[in-house]
């Protein structure tokens, strides 16, 4: 297993395939930003597949695949079988903002992606547009019922909840899940580049104890895949909450992750710079005995926690160059 210098196990990899997205969040990226990394320096699927099996070797056994938007990479669902197929690796899960949903549902299932995360941060097709830049809310719909109809399970819908823009529609967002089957996940927005600075930001914790009386929600012991959300559950079954507290109450004891970059950079931490170039290595012939001892170096650089309310000027990349 892959231990770092704190304890913990790092058996979850986030695997950023591209920096591209066809939305701009306000949270994420800059309207009309087109700094993004060069095609010739991303990891081809052939790198990929080596770095994830030796991941794998080392006892991780969660990768997700996240972007930018990682539907955006073409011929995704091949890359996603070559990993389903990889021993040891026994969660293979996607992030999406569901524009491109509709078309390669289908496929993504049939190459072994089991769980999705679909970003929605509100129900209101103005709100969308205001936030993601486009009038796409019919296109997450379509992506959404395709998805459902593909035999996704469990659907995790995030919503970045963000003061003065979206916090009313949180309600309804609770509904919509109850009602499609969906599990709703808050989260807090996080600092990181000048848009996640300007982002209005919601603390969760009172919201959280509103819902919890709404609804009738009791915390659960499991947790619901192997990210840091900390989940509430209807006594009846028929709701499940899911709250993600970078900032209110930081969760970084029990960080198990690292996350991949699309030009192959190594981050420890979301929140801070520790890192390591694995474009170089893979490109200079290294062996796979030298790689994993390469990704045990790096996880001794794993820092104990991120400085997000100490130092919120600390970062200056945007959430689309680390992965989501």
């Amino acid at each position: 297993m892959l231990i770092d210098r704190f304890g913990r196990a790092i058996e979850y990899l986030r695997l950023s395939v591209t920096d591209r997205c066809d939305l701009r969040c306000s949270y994420c990226l800059p309207k009309g930003f087109k700094h993004f990394e060069e095609p010739e320096h991303w990891l081809t699927f052939d790198e990929i597949e080596r770095v994830v099996a030796a991941f794998a070797r080392l006892g991780t056994r969660r990768v997700r695949l996240t972007g930018g938007e990682p539907l955006l990479r073409r011929n995704l669902a091949e890359l996603a079988a070559r990993l389903a197929a990889l021993p040891g690796l026994e969660d293979l899960s996607l992030s999406t903002n569901g524009t491109q949903l509709a078309r390669h549902a289908e496929a993504l299932r049939a190459a072994g992606v089991s769980r999705l995360n679909l970003s929605l941060d509100s129900l209101r097709r103005d709100c969308v547009e205001q936030i993601t830049g486009s009038d796409n809310l019919p296109k997450v719909m379509e992506g959404l019922k395709a998805a459902k109809a593909a035999g996704f399970s469990p659907i995790k819908i995030n919503m970045v909840a963000m003061r003065g823009v979206n916090e009313q529609d949180i309600d309804a967002m609770a509904a919509f899940c109850i009602e499609q089957g969906l599990i709703l996940r808050l989260i807090e927005a996080m600092p990181m580049g000048d848009t996640g600075r300007a982002t209005q930001y919601l603390d969760l914790q009172p919201v959280l104890k509103r819902l919890c009386e709404q609804f009738d929600l009791v915390e659960q012991a499991k947790t619901l895949g192997g990210g840091p959300a900390r989940y509430w559950s209807s006594r009846d079954g028929a709701f499940s909450l899911g709250v993600i507290t970078p900032i209110s109450q930081h969760f970084c004891a029990t960080c198990n992750r690292v996350r991949l970059s699309v030009d192959g950079t190594l981050y420890m931490c979301l929140g801070q710079e520790e890192k390591l170039e694995l474009r170089p290595l893979l490109r200079g012939g290294i062996d796979d005995a030298g790689l994993e001892a390469a990704l045990r170096q790096a996880i001794e650089l794993k820092p104990e926690r991120h400085e997000f309310r100490e130092q919120p000027q600390k970062l200056v990349r945007f959430m689309s160059m680390t992965g989501g």
